[in-house]
């Protein structure tokens, strides 16, 4: 069996300026200057769309990204930070390795251990995803 070798861009809007799609295609921009296969967008408005899971497995690794990372509290709704972790965890129940891009990391590093999230990085500004897009294709 092959190992897949295309990304899951699975993200939420860096805030009321930057939307979940605009995140998705900047960070894919960094992915394919890297020489990576164009990857999958799957940007995140209200909960993981019907069909993720199956798009999932079939990615090297799922690229979440949210403009916010912070512990889930029940006031986290939908397009944030809970649809950033349910999606972590579906990611490792099923094997399959999770990375995170996000404007302001505010977890600990219990927090990402527990959603067993292999890098973290934040970004400033569009620049900031097309690099992080970059980055990413080399580690995974």
């Amino acid at each position: 069996m092959l190992i897949p070798n295309t990304l899951l861009l699975a993200v939420c809007a860096f805030g009321a300026d930057v939307s979940a799609e605009r995140v998705a295609e900047t960070i894919a921009q960094g992915v394919c200057a890297a020489g990576m296969p164009a990857p999958d967008l799957c940007p995140i408005e209200d909960g993981p769309p019907a069909g993720f899971d199956a798009r999932m497995r079939r990615a090297r690794a799922v690229v979440l990204g949210a403009g916010r990372l912070q512990r889930a509290t029940p006031a986290t709704g939908r397009g944030s930070a809970g649809d950033v972790f349910e999606i972590a965890t579906r990611a490792r129940q099923a094997g399959v390795p999770a990375y995170a891009v996000t404007g302001a990391n505010e977890l600990d590093a219990f927090d990402a251990r527990m959603f067993d999230l292999q890098v973290i990085l934040e970004v400033r500004s569009a620049r900031g995803l097309v690099a992080a897009g970059t980055k990413l294709a080399r580690l995974a």
